[in-house]
């Protein structure tokens, strides 16, 4: 794993080419909303493009992580199927029913049955390379959904420029990365971490959250700014010193965003000793999300060696797929 995230730009930049080189079959007519399927490793993305295009996309996008599909969905529907391995049953029968519907189908994996499907169908579809585990492939299947998205004429900003940018910047700030990622590994070591964010950056710290959980093999849970100020915020009552609040920040969250967040660190204070502010680098979403992906998983990456845990291993997860292969 820890080989995975050093090489994370060269991820994205392979992606890049991959998903430039691919022929894509042209699409014509009009797409009134989107559904991008996934779970996991191979479902964050779609999490996390639909908050960066929220502000140039032509029509909704609606993230589906479950086995039944919306009842919106029909033939003005764009379907983007993604699993990393290609044999996700909940993705598999997603992409069943949005066949049912006649829906617009587009594919990202790296094989499996549903690259014999998108074949065998003729659906546009970009491979990427396999043998990973799929949170450790994320920056091969992320660029892919943005391809699809403007191939289809759903966005349309030049969010290429954006990744190469972000790629640029992430190798001159590696090494700054990998110190901070040290610092805080050793303020959440033996702690339960809390995790906001602001709303429009919230796929950041659900990647973060379940980076924590594969990689160190450690609970958490994360909350969004200002929703979790109508809600959580209550909660906090009781002094926990096992509990660690990170926050991830950007200078351009939204100013009473920002004030909120002020004003909850002074109710943290009162309940715990440990917060952590993290602030991202760049110059757009997009930019600034890639960077707080990439410092967090250095994060989850070097708790789990300071536990002595096997950073890869998901046997709980295998052990559930087995089970329902009973069935």
């Amino acid at each position: 794993m820890r080989t995975r995230i050093e090489e994370f730009t060269k991820h994205i930049t392979e992606a890049l080419t991959i998903s430039d080189a691919t022929t894509l079959t042209p699409f014509n007519g009009t797409i009134q909303n989107v559904l991008i399927c996934g779970l996991g490793g191979s479902g964050i993305g779609g999490t996390i493009i639909a908050q960066i295009a929220a502000q140039d996309a032509k029509c909704p996008i609606t993230i589906n992580k479950d086995y039944k599909i919306p009842a919106f969905v029909n033939e003005n529907t764009l379907v983007v199927c993604c699993s990393y391995s290609g044999n996700t049953e909940e993705s598999l029968e997603m992409l069943a029913q949005a066949q049912a519907k006649n829906a617009v189908v587009a594919c990202i994996t790296s094989g499996g049955k549903l690259e014999e499907i998108a074949k065998e169908k003729n659906y546009n579809h970009i491979i990427i390379p396999g043998g990973h585990p799929p949170r450790g492939a994320f920056g091969f299947g992320f660029p892919p959904i943005f391809y699809l998205l403007s191939h289809y004429k759903v966005i349309s900003n030049d969010y290429i420029t954006q990744f190469k940018n972000a790629v640029n910047s992430i190798n001159t700030e590696e090494t700054n990365i990998i110190a901070e990622a040290q610092t805080v590994t050793e303020k959440l070591f033996n702690k339960i971490p809390v995790i906001y964010s602001d709303a429009n950056y919230e796929g950041v710290a659900v990647r973060f959250r379940q980076q924590i959980n594969e990689n160190s093999k450690m609970l958490c849970w994360h909350h969004v700014i200002p929703e979790m100020n109508h809600n959580e915020l209550v909660g906090w009552t009781t002094k926990n010193e096992d509990l660690a609040v990170v926050i991830f920040r950007n200078e351009d969250d939204y100013f009473r965003t920002q004030k909120r967040m002020e004003v909850n660190k002074t109710v943290f204070e009162k309940y715990t000793s440990t917060i952590v502010e993290i602030y991202s680098k760049g110059n757009t979403q997009l930019e600034k999300a890639l960077y707080l992906v990439h410092l967090g998983d250095w994060i989850s990456l070097l708790l789990g060696e300071k536990k002595g845990v096997d950073i890869t291993e998901v046997d709980v997860i295998t052990y559930l797929k087995n089970e329902l292969a009973k069935i």
